[in-house]
């Protein structure tokens, strides 16, 4: 049995996953949402201008009274600015499984912060939400964000063969996901 608690903040070494604001349409635009290389391999087109990003950031803080709706800024710490969102994109409360999306300004990639941003929410999501499975996706054209995948114990599970959409047109999607039990097995072996 799942106990939904919404969009609560989470605090890691380096960030600080927050609810978004109003005022952050600029950041998200300036970060990463306007940035056609950083939306390639996304199902929402790159932003032209800023409104683009205030309509979607009213349309998010409208959902947060829902206990079941999960949607992060990533704050950078050092910046002081959200760099990225992470979410859970879909769930399905009888099986306990959820979908994470993410997505990381293109100045901050290869540094570490998304794995550190995907390991927070799934510890969320297993230790305070009940989920049994989490799961993510990528096109197989964007083999980073299955290191990210692998680097948080989500395991390869296949790739579906033009089965998903983005802004590169039909695309082969590769699967992960991790287990509450295997997840506890992992944080349970790193501490000897």
């Amino acid at each position: 049995m799942l106990t939904h608690l919404g969009t609560q903040t989470l605090e890691t070494p380096r960030l600080i996953l927050r609810r978004a604001l109003p005022e952050d349409a600029q950041a998200m635009f300036d970060n990463w949402a306007s940035d056609p290389e950083v939306t390639k391999f996304l199902t929402w087109p790159t932003y032209n201008t800023v409104d683009t990003a205030h309509r979607i950031l009213a349309s998010w803080i409208a959902e947060y009274e829902k206990p079941d709706y999960y949607q992060w800024m990533i704050e950078f710490k050092e910046l002081g600015q959200p760099i990225g969102t992470i979410s859970v994109v879909e769930h399905d409360d009888r099986v306990e499984k959820g979908e994470i999306g993410y997505c990381i300004g293109r100045a901050w990639w290869h540094r570490g912060i998304m794995t550190e941003a995907l390991n927070a929410v799934i510890g969320f999501l297993f230790d305070r939400v009940g989920m049994n499975r989490i799961e993510a996706r990528h096109d197989v054209n964007n083999p980073h964000s299955g290191g990210v995948m692998v680097k948080c114990a989500m395991r390869f599970e296949g790739v579906s063969r033009a089965s998903g959409r983005n802004n590169q047109g039909i695309c082969d999607i590769a699967q992960y996901a991790v287990l509450r039990s295997d997840w506890k097995r992992d944080r349970e072996l790193s501490r000897l």
